[in-house]
């Protein structure tokens, strides 16, 4: 799906996840919601929370990855984010953080248990600089059936990161996080995945056009026979003429 801009993006993305949030607490009585984080999903959550007549008190969400060693009250911190942007904003049923202070390996073994009763319908995600998916950085795992894995993060990724304000200096970034992985993504039942930006323009590129590859970790999303790529007219310019010509457009799907 190719929107004019982020805007429009929040808007189609957010009122797509309502419904079908809606839809799904309608026919099984409870929803399972993963969230990312990140500058691609300010306007997608803060359109998702207003939206109407969805039972919140029916739905469990889950955090899509988090820096180890990152205080959860931390500018930078995914906690604080979901906390501020969207938690709080509305009644969830509950909502499982992770929490980067506590040692990984617990951290990683409780979330895999509360995650394997509660299998996820609606996944908001988006995709890094580096083409990564969450802090799968590139060359990814595509194999382990872990739910969570303990991951380093690459230069682009940290470097990212500084990019868009969350840190002071490189030096400050964390250098490993948890991360949900790549097999558990797309375990998820409906995925929308939105990209807007000039920077993502290359890795939106190389994730449409270049063959399912470990080095483009998002790329492996095309398997997913719902997931949903949502792009700006700023990331997607660097397609070429006749994929642009293919996409669906806003509006017009």
């Amino acid at each position: 799906m190719l929107t004019p801009n982020r805007t429009l993006m929040g808007q189609y993305v957010g009122s797509r996840a309502g419904s079908d949030l809606r839809d799904t607490i309608n026919h099984q009585g409870h929803a399972n919601l993963l969230i990312a984080t990140g500058a691609s999903q300010f306007e997608v959550l803060a359109e998702l929370a207003k939206q109407p007549d969805i039972d919140w008190s029916r739905v469990t969400g889950f955090h899509l990855d988090e820096y180890v060693g990152l205080n959860a009250d931390h500018p930078a911190s995914f906690c604080r984010y979901l906390r501020e942007r969207f938690v709080d904003l509305v009644p969830l049923r509950e909502f499982h953080f992770i929490d980067g202070m506590s040692e990984p390996s617990s951290t990683i073994e409780q979330l895999s248990t509360r995650l394997s009763e509660h299998p996820i319908d609606v996944a908001l995600v988006g995709i890094g600089e580096n083409g990564h998916l969450a802090f799968n950085d590139p060359p990814a795992d595509f194999e382990t059936e872990e739910p969570y894995l303990h991951v380093k993060l690459d230069q682009k990724c940290r470097e990212q990161q500084v990019g868009e304000g969350w840190f002071e200096s490189f030096e400050s970034v964390p250098e490993t996080a948890i991360s949900m992985s790549i097999q558990q993504i797309l375990k998820s039942r409906k995925i929308y995945c939105s990209v807007p930006d000039s920077q993502k323009a290359e890795a939106v590129a190389a994730t449409i056009q270049d063959d399912v590859t470990p080095n483009v970790p998002a790329s492996i999303l095309k398997t997913h026979d719902k997931c949903i790529l949502i792009i700006d007219e700023a990331s997607s310019s660097s397609l070429t003429s006749k994929v642009r010509d293919q996409l669906d457009r806003f509006g017009f799907e």
